[in-house]
């Protein structure tokens, strides 16, 4: 079911994204680059005192006038260092503000994705965006942005100044353009999407990784290793390759940036010395030009180093808004179930264009009734159950509630009717309170622990330090995967929906347990649809129906006495799980 990465944003949806983060921060922005306009006009102080000294050699220099100047230029220090401290704070501070936003609004949006399309990107590459992506963005919004607004800001002050000072000397800095605008094309040009093509593949490696962890014990049941490993290295193979471009595409432009810094500072020296020998400028001008243009390499070197450091962010930043662009089903909200019953019409579906998982789906379940979905391991099972919970929309066909079709219903309105337990269970970080009040908040402790009693969960929780206040999942009180299992059956019990999609909910539980649990169950799930993905075959034989998938097809449906009396594949199957048994 996975495959299909999330999608990456284009340069519309980032253009749109990044200015709705500088809306929401304009204030903070705006103290940055006013302190920093303090910082760098002080800073031009020094060039120019220290350039008037040097006139002043070739005249009268009186001690008077180097005091003065020593004390305009002590000032102009103590002004530059304040501004550049509260330049550096306010940066740092809204570079931590935006990259909240960042998270803030890619956990927003993830976690209200559509469960299908989640399911088909996998965890890898959502986990890997995450993780890796956040770490690299945190890199380029920490430093990267506020390094080029106060680079850009000192680089016009600069730059005006010199013009100011030597027109001439400052037109020698057109003979590095050429060879700076040149290479930075031919290497902005191909370092975008190369690093987002590193970025994709690392999410492959990660995915790959995720992937063979997660299915540890059938990977080594049936002997994948080998396979998986290839797979796994073949993925890696493709992330080093474009590691290595990368790293080619710095080493060919880093060496002639930095011959592009060289040339202005001789230049200015040469060509300045042979106006001062003309009598062009004086030598005082040539000084503050020099000082000027060092001045310059900095800020210049800061914003094409930082730039490169952007395109990284960049990548990383459109995978995170890349969320952004999947697109909302189409939903009703005025839609609303008459009734319980459920009824299937002729669906298909399938993973990939072109090749259905199921194949003319026709069913229809009862308010109250109890099915059960059996058959061979890939025969469709757990697909099915997915579009009869409303995670999946049909490629054709229709999935209906009550006459509404579930995909045309928003995801909040199909919870309350319908969900879907499987084999994932999760503990959060938190309290056994906080978890359960997950399902329903206004639940009080009565209600809470009357859910656990359902599921036989009371006498564990009893013997927790704390109770209900235990704190559980990471760092806190260890649960067997028994109790997970039995926590989430509990908060299932608090959400209350009427039909319920049992996909081997009991499967971490041992035979004698899961029966026990799920006789427990009978009595709370008296009166809703219960469908079951039956891999136990004593849950069909507890269920009213039970329709037999094979192929995606369902080619069977009746009572156990029904299928084994017509002694089809039902019947077979019985009869060797009785001999297995």
């Amino acid at each position: 079911m996975t495959g299909t990465s999330l999608p990456i944003a284009g340069e519309a949806t980032l253009r749109r994204y990044v200015r709705s983060l500088f809306r929401r921060h304009r204030r903070a922005f705006g103290i940055v680059i006013a302190a920093h306009t303090v910082a760098a006009g002080a800073a031009l102080v020094g060039p120019i005192v220290l350039g008037g000294l040097v006139e002043g050699l070739s005249t009268d220099l009186s001690t008077a006038r180097v005091d003065l100047a020593a004390g305009v230029f002590l000032v102009a220090l103590v002004i530059q260092t304040v501004f550049t401290r509260i330049t550096r704070l306010r940066a740092g501070i809204l570079g931590e503000e935006v990259l909240a936003d960042l998270r803030e609004d890619f956990l927003a949006r993830a976690v209200n994705l559509p469960t299908g399309v989640v399911e088909r990107a996998g965890t890898g590459d959502l986990v890997s965006r995450t993780t890796t992506d956040v770490d690299r963005l945190n890199h380029a919004v920490r430093d990267a942005v506020p390094e080029i607004v106060i680079a850009c800001i000192t680089g016009l002050f600069v730059g005006g100044a010199l013009v100011i000072t030597a027109p001439q000397l400052a037109v020698v800095w057109l003979v590095s353009v050429p060879l700076l605008v040149v290479s930075s094309r031919w290497y902005f040009k191909r370092a975008p999407q190369s690093y987002r093509a590193e970025s994709a593949t690392y999410a492959s490696v990660s995915a790959s990784i995720a992937e063979t962890v997660d299915a540890g014990q059938t990977t080594e049941l049936y002997r994948l290793g080998p396979q998986r490993t290839a797979i796994t290295d073949a993925r890696i193979a493709r992330w080093i390759s474009w590691e290595r471009y990368t790293l080619w595409l710095r080493t060919c432009w880093f060496p002639v940036i930095e011959a592009g810094y060289v040339i202005p500072l001789v230049g200015v020296l040469a060509y300045g010395g042979w106006l001062v020998s003309q009598g062009t400028i004086s030598i005082g001008q040539l000084t503050t030009a020099l000082l000027l243009t060092q001045m310059l390499v900095e800020p210049i070197d800061l914003i094409l180093m930082w730039y490169d450091e952007l395109q990284v962010g960049q990548a990383s930043l459109a995978r995170l808004v890349g969320v952004q662009e999947v697109p909302d089903p189409e939903t009703d909200p005025s839609l609303s179930p008459v009734d319980d019953r459920l009824v299937v019409d002729d669906v298909r579906f399938g993973y990939r264009a072109g090749r259905d998982v199921l194949h003319g789906i026709d069913l229809d379940v009862a308010p109250g009734e109890r099915l059960a979905l059996v058959g061979p391991s890939g025969a469709g099972k757990s697909t099915l159950g997915r579009l009869l919970a409303g995670i999946y929309a049909p490629r054709t066909g229709t999935v209906e509630m009550g006459g509404a079709a579930l995909s045309m219903m928003t995801a909040e309105a199909v919870r309350t009717q319908v969900a879907l337990v499987n084999q994932e269970h999760h503990v959060f970080v938190g309290t056994v309170r906080d978890n359960l009040l997950l399902a329903r908040p206004d639940a009080d402790d009565e209600a809470l622990l009357a859910a656990l009693d359902a599921v036989d969960a009371t006498p564990w929780v009893a013997e927790l330090p704390d109770g209900l206040g235990t704190r559980v999942g990471t760092g806190g009180h260890g649960l067997a995967p028994g109790q997970s299992q039995q926590l989430a059956l509990a908060r299932l019990i608090l959400a209350d929906p009427h039909t319920l999609v049992l996909d081997e909910a009991t499967s971490l539980l041992d035979p004698r347990a899961a029966r026990h649990l799920e006789r427990s169950l009978d009595a709370v799930l008296e009166g809703r649809t219960v469908i079951a993905i039956a891999h136990r075959l004593h849950t069909a034989y507890d269920a009213d129906r039970i329709a037999v998938v094979d192929g995606g097809r369902i080619t069977e449906l009746g009572s156990h006495d029904e299928l084994v009396a017509a002694d089809g594949a039902y019947a077979a199957l019985w009869r060797s799980w009785q001999d297995a048994d």
